[in-house]
């Protein structure tokens, strides 16, 4: 069963077992957390979500990715611009999908 949700601005494309990093949530490690903001499930495309249909997941962890280097500069200026950024993240696994 594979469905589409929403979080964070991003759609995922997921099924039950599959792990992958998603914009930072607020919930505990080892908590659940049910996205209910659900796109498409096994065939069924909603307008604009799926009535009933939920994605619950566990968190796994909490972390911040690799630092990216933003550097901005303009020539024969002497302007020098140097800004790093971790953006934060959650770790979850997709525990069931469920259709009403």
């Amino acid at each position: 069963m594979k469905a589409i949700f929403v979080t964070g601005g991003k759609q995922y494309l997921v099924s039950e077992g599959t792990e992958l990093y998603v914009e930072k949530l607020d919930n505990e490690v080892n908590t659940d957390v049910v996205f209910d903001e659900v796109l498409y499930v096994d065939g069924k495309v909603g307008t604009p979500t799926v009535k009933g249909a939920t994605v619950t997941a566990t968190v796994l962890k909490h972390g911040k990715q690799k630092k990216v280097v933003v550097f901005k500069y303009k020539p024969k200026k002497k302007f020098r611009n140097k800004q790093g950024h971790r953006q934060p993240y959650t770790k979850i696994v997709i525990k069931k999908i469920d259709v009403k």
